[in-house]
Parts: C-alpha cells; sequence; structure tokens
C-alpha cells in the first residue's frame, strides 16, 4: 500500500523535518497530487503568463520539487528556468525531466542572487509544512524593479492571518504591487483551495 504525506506535511515541523518527508515523498509525490486533481501550477503559471511581456527572461522556480511547476511554466510559455528546492530526491526527479536550465540543492540559508531572476515563482512553497514567511521576503527583496513574484497559499495557510499580513505590508508601503489575486483549485480531490497571487516589485 502506498503511504500518503499529505497529511503529514501540514504538521511537518521546521526544515529538516520538511526535507526528510519530501525525500520520502518523492517516489509517490506526482502520482497522489495527481490522484487529487493538483491545479495549483497550472494557475500560477497562467497568471503568471499574463502579465510577462517576455517569456525568455530567466525565471526562478523556487520550491520546484519534482518539477510540476516548471512544467506548468514551460507549458505557460516561459523558456529559461531554474529550479531549486531543499529535497535532493524530488530535484533528481526535477532535473531528470529536462525542463530547467539549472537546478541547484538549496537549505534555509541559501541567498538569491539579487536581480537575477525578471520572475520568480513558489508554488505551494510558503505556508503550513513547508517555507517559513521569511521567504516571501527574501524573494521579494532579490527580484529587480518591476519583477514579478507568483505564489499561492493553501487553505491550511491562510487560517494563520500572518501569510495575507505580510502582502500588505508589501504593498501598503508601496514597495510593491498586487496585480493578481485570485482563489480556485488547488486539491480538489480533498476539497481545498488556494489563492495565486502576483506581487510587482516597485
Amino acid at each position: 500500500m502506498t503511504e500518503v504525506f499529505l497529511n503529514k506535511i501540514y504538521s511537518a515541523n521546521g526544515t529538516d523535518e520538511t526535507r526528510e518527508i519530501y525525500d520520502a515523498w518523492a517516489k509517490s509525490y506526482e502520482t497522489e497530487l495527481g490522484d487529487n486533481g493538483y491545479a495549483t501550477p497550472a494557475r500560477c503559471a497562467a497568471a503568471l503568463a499574463g502579465v510577462t511581456k517576455d517569456m525568455d527572461a530567466p525565471l526562478l522556480d523556487f520550491g520546484c520539487g519534482t518539477g510540476l511547476s516548471g512544467l506548468a511554466l514551460k507549458n505557460a510559455g516561459f523558456t529559461t528556468i531554474d529550479g531549486v528546492d531543499v529535497s535532493a530526491k524530488m530535484l533528481a526527479q526535477a532535473t531528470a525531466k529536462g525542463i530547467y536550465r539549472t537546478t541547484e540543492l538549496i537549505n534555509d540559508r541559501t541567498a538569491i542572487n539579487a536581480n537575477e531572476y525578471a520572475n520568480i515563482a513558489a508554488i505551494g512553497v510558503i505556508g503550513t509544512g513547508a517555507a517559513p514567511i521569511s521567504v516571501l521576503d527574501m524573494l521579494m527583496k532579490a527580484l529587480p524593479r518591476d519583477g514579478r513574484f507568483v505564489f499561492s497559499f493553501n487553505d491550511h495557510t491562510l487560517e494563520d492571518p500572518v501569510h495575507e499580513a505580510r502582502i500588505n505590508e508589501w504593498t501598503d508601503c508601496g514597495a510593491a504591487r498586487l496585480l493578481f489575486r485570485e482563489r480556485g483549485a488547488h486539491l480538489p480531490g480533498i476539497k481545498m483551495q488556494s489563492t495565486v497571487y502576483i506581487l510587482e516589485k516597485a
């Protein structure tokens, strides 16, 4: 019987435990999410494509996992995608897909080079059982002026108001503009939704 990980990941405590769960989940990750109708990558990719003129500009897929997000971005028309992730086993699958220009294993101390990417995606990455909200700040700071950041918060994550509050901190002071916000399907198989956002750095 295949082990189910969706419930486990939302109770993960810290980077090390999260990495261990994702490493163990790598073999069945795409099957489990596919069985539940994983919709957020395609929604994020379509939203970002809708506000992007240069589809060849370098794009960072932060927390790329097995490459489902990268595949969605490629299918939306993006051509130059780099992927990074904390799980070596998931990253190996992403690399094998041939979607990414480069792939790199990262840890919680890895910094993203400033102004290297016109667009950054963190699809299903920030929130409960995943990366902390401080990652939003790190990625926004790495963007150049007018750079865009697409990301998503699922239902579990939105239960904690700190996540949307951080978006408001960026927009209320004029440091960023909210270009897109849409609630919709995330994992229909377990009746979970997510909200997709795009912030543009001012």
